[in-house]
């Protein structure tokens, strides 16, 4: 599974931001897709994960209620909009598969991984 993610950038605290990442290679509707994002000095960490079929998604604490993770099968993509931006998401984010069915929060779950963006929210 080849991952291309796009959308990072700068933001003002409070603002919103959409990230993208096109998938090839494999069945995109058969595996989990997952967000997951590591800022400076920090470990990567999860950040959000959408079922292949897109009903069942699951969310980090920390972003529960600003950000959305949605995916699109037909075009092979998958998306986090990110709103209520604050300077603590400051991240590179990295969209990441799940080659299996089950929505999971471990960051080592997640097999292939896409290049990141970087987003950066100012105060």
């Amino acid at each position: 599974v080849q991952l291309q993610a796009s959308g990072g950038g700068l933001v003002q605290a409070g603002g919103s931001l959409g990230l993208s990442c096109a998938a090839s290679g494999r069945t995109f509707s058969s595996y989990v897709m997952g967000w997951l994002r590591q800022a400076p000095g920090k470990e990567r960490e999860f950040v959000a994960a959408i079922s292949g079929s897109g009903r069942l998604t699951n969310y980090a604490d920390s972003v529960k209620g600003r950000f959305t993770i949605s995916r699109d099968n037909a075009k092979n993509t998958v998306y986090l909009q990110m709103n209520s931006l604050k300077p603590e998401d400051t991240a590179v984010y990295y969209c990441a598969a799940d080659l299996t069915s089950v929505v999971r929060r471990s960051v080592g779950a997640y097999d292939n991984w896409g290049q990141g963006t970087l987003v950066t929210v100012s105060s």
